[in-house]
């Protein structure tokens, strides 16, 4: 099953004593709450370096899903309690960008100039490319030939054998519909989807959640991330990529800061190391495709080459129209 986390970072025992609530002295509050999507590997890397870098912070960062991070946003308003969004895909960011600081401080030149907001209001952190993934030893052994194509995914056999993120709740799963519904058009694809659901075990709240349940050995076929997929192959796991001839999905993912704590210093000194230093170290570690004009990084045995598919039109409204017609979960 999914895994969701509540990961933090305090401050030492002596200045809690010293300082509560919140780590605060010397007038300004020294706590930094932080909202993420990410992948449990990644908001280990980002708060480990995040301690070794404000060790007298006190910084907390909660799992949530993208969809639940954009509607607790805009249901709290001008008093979020987060002070920080990190990894929401843009759709989401898109859908609560009243409530974003925008950041003018900030050098946006160095980011590759077709994935930054024209609002300025949050910075891109990644390209997340989704693939087929499959656990070839559970294929075997179920005596199930490796899936060639989406359509070979509707074979009877696969029954119960595959999981995917809901587009209603995770990012991944939504670039899986706007590609297909660009690729085939938007009759054949819910169509497609309705067919496929009878084969789905379960349709995730997050992206992560199909390749934790291949892991786990619940399924034997995923629609997922390729960079979670990589991450546990290079740590051991059999898996494998496939890429059909539609090419790969993606979506862009980025980081804020709400509007109400842009004014605090130690909330900026973070969203400032987590936006640039540490999106290039997440970069390098997880997710290769470029972001910023002069960083190419490169990641063991992520697949080079890849053919991403058609993306266009992943607008807000048009994803808010698709999204009402999905009810496959």
């Amino acid at each position: 099953m999914e895994k969701k986390k509540l990961l933090a970072l305090s401050c030492a025992a002596a200045m809690a004593l010293a300082m509560l609530p919140g780590c605060t002295g010397g007038g300004e509050r020294k706590d930094v709450t932080i909202w993420t999507s990410g992948e449990d590997y990644k908001n280990e890397y980002y708060l480990t370096e995040c301690q070794k870098r404000f060790p007298d912070y006190d910084i907390t960062l909660e799992y949530m899903n993208s969809s639940s991070i954009a509607a607790k946003v805009v249901e709290e308003g001008e008093d979020c309690s987060c002070d920080i969004i990190l990894s929401e895909e843009y759709g989401y960011l898109y859908r609560c960008e009243e409530y974003l600081a925008e950041l003018t401080d900030l050098d946006f030149s160095v980011f590759l100039d077709d994935i930054v907001p024209e609002s300025h209001r949050f910075t891109p952190e990644a390209k997340n490319g989704g693939c087929i993934i499959i656990d070839p030893n559970t294929l075997e052994e179920l005596g199930l030939p490796v899936p060639g194509s989406y359509q070979d995914l509707l074979d009877p056999r696969y029954k119960g054998l595959i999981s995917m993120p809901s587009p209603s709740s995770s990012g991944t799963g939504y670039m899986f519909l706007r590609q297909l519904t660009n690729e085939w058009g938007e009759d054949e694809a819910f169509d497609y989807f309705e067919k496929l659901s009878e084969n789905v075990l379960q349709y995730t709240s997050s992206g992560s959640g199909p390749v934790n349940a291949l892991i786990q050995g619940e399924v034997a076929i995923g629609l997922g991330m390729t960079s979670q997929a990589v991450t546990e192959m290079n740590q051991g796991v059999e898996l494998e990529i496939l890429f059909f001839e539609e090419g790969a999905p993606f979506s862009m993912y980025g980081n804020a800061v709400l509007a109400g704590s842009a004014e605090r210093e130690c909330v900026m000194e973070v969203f400032q190391y987590l936006a640039t230093d540490l999106c290039k170290g997440n970069n390098e570690r997880f997710f290769p495709d470029q972001v910023f004009k002069d960083f190419t990084p490169e990641v063991e045995g992520f697949p080079t080459g890849v053919d991403y598919g058609d993306m266009s039109n992943d607008t807000l409204s048009e994803k808010e129209r698709l999204l009402e017609k999905w009810d496959f979960n």
